[in-house]
């Protein structure tokens, strides 16, 4: 969302200014200055510190990455890529044409995946991992991003929803789970609030560290980026759409230089692991900068407050307790809106908690779709109650699976 665009625009120009500075001191020392020596004879003095430290730069700009990911995170137990398996190109009613995979039985209850802004359905390669063997996983790239193409609808939450409904449609008789992150979320949220009259085809929601209303009401510092929206934040995000070419480069000597990963890490927990890091960083270096911040200027427009509260669908809500992007009080208060709501807080966890603790959350998700959705053929499982309720305790006492499997 936009503190983390915020702080790569920061992260970027820095990196610009240390690439430029180390340009101007290699330029330099090979001018050199024209001297007379002893003799008296005109020679070429040249300072080499000016060498040294303009090498330094120029290597850092091109290879900081490599450096800096070891001391930003932790060494990977399971590692994540930006990797896709066989996927198909669906048409949508707003003229999109959406990249989709699906993952498991046929015959499984079906979970529909919904990525977050500047991401793609690769963020999904954990939940790939512990529930296709349990579970139908429906994942799309959001019109823009990844190898989905937006349409006539453009980039906007309303046509969004109208995407994901046609998934819904795709998924056949069996209702499916939507699971949504961060603006996944809101697409959520923004269909149960247009179309109501869908609400019989889905079986439960899922809602993972998103808010309800514009970002910046629900984020850390938002009296200050509320204050700078108008006067700087929009300005930036339509001349980030002008010049999407120039920014696109900037983007990508970031992304070298590292400085893109700094920027990336604030949207981190504890537990982040360098192939985490890298993963998602690398997603939004690869996206276009217009797409994303075209969807910028829309979450600046969105609201759906009330709208889980007129729905009478079980949603579960996953938060963390360090996240900076969407703060746990959205969280909490979307689950006390909605009327079977159940809040789950994972500690540690910052907004891209679904991966930095896809164990936690692809368990929470796994239990939750068996209450709603029973899997075929009796493979019924003890899955948690209370629906109607919320709870606030942390789920640092879920069994962890040992294997690529989800365990129950």
């Amino acid at each position: 969302m936009t503190q983390l665009p915020l702080a790569r625009s920061i992260t970027t120009w820095l990196s610009l200014a240390v690439l430029g500075a180390s340009a101007y001191l290699l330029w330099s020392w090979h001018q050199g200055e024209w001297v007379r020596d002893a003799a008296g004879d005109l020679i070429r003095a040249r300072d080499d510190w000016r060498l040294w430290l303009g090498g330094a730069g120029l290597l850092w700009s091109l290879l900081g990455r490599s450096l800096l990911l070891p001391i930003l995170t932790r060494k990977d137990e399971v590692p994540t890529r930006a990797e896709r398996g066989d996927g198909e190109m669906i048409a949508s009613p707003t003229g999109s044409r959406l990249y989709v995979e699906q993952h498991g039985s046929q015959h499984a209850p079906p979970i529909i995946f919904t990525h977050g802004w500047g991401m793609d359905s690769t963020f999904w390669r954990y939940a790939r991992q512990n529930l296709s063997g349990r579970f139908r996983l429906i994942l799309w790239d959001l019109p823009g991003l990844g190898k989905s193409r937006a349409g006539h609808g453009g980039v906007s939450l309303e046509a969004f929803a109208t995407d994901l409904a046609a998934l819904i449609e795709l998924a056949g008789p069996k209702r499916p789970v939507l699971v949504g992150h961060s603006i996944g979320g809101m697409t959520i949220q923004t269909l149960l609030r247009d179309r109501p009259e869908l609400e019989s085809r889905i079986a439960g929601v899922v809602l993972l560290n998103t808010t309800y209303t514009n970002p910046l009401r629900t984020i850390v510092l938002s009296r200050f980026l509320r204050a700078i929206q108008r006067p700087l934040l929009e300005p930036g995000a339509r001349l980030t759409v002008l010049l999407h070419p120039l920014i696109w480069l900037m983007q990508w000597q970031s992304y070298l230089s590292g400085s893109a990963h700094l920027a990336h890490r604030l949207g981190f927990g504890r537990y982040v692991t360098r192939s985490q890091l890298e993963h998602t960083t690398l997603l939004s270096v690869r996206n276009p900068p217009a797409v994303q911040a075209k969807g910028t200027l829309a979450m600046f427009r969105w609201d759906a407050t009330g709208a889980v509260g007129r729905s009478s669908l079980p949603i579960l809500v996953i938060g963390g307790d360090r996240d900076i992007v969407t703060k746990l009080e959205a969280n909490r208060s979307i689950a006390t809106a909605a009327a079977a709501g159940d809040l789950r807080v994972v500690e540690g966890v910052n907004h891209m908690g679904p991966m930095e603790r896809a164990d936690l959350y692809n368990q929470l998700i796994g239990e939750f779709t068996l209450t709603v959705q029973p899997a075929a053929g009796g493979d019924v499982r003890t899955a948690p109650t209370g629906l109607t309720s919320i709870h606030r305790e942390p789920v640092e006492q879920l069994q962890r699976p040992s294997s690529g499997a989800l365990r129950p």
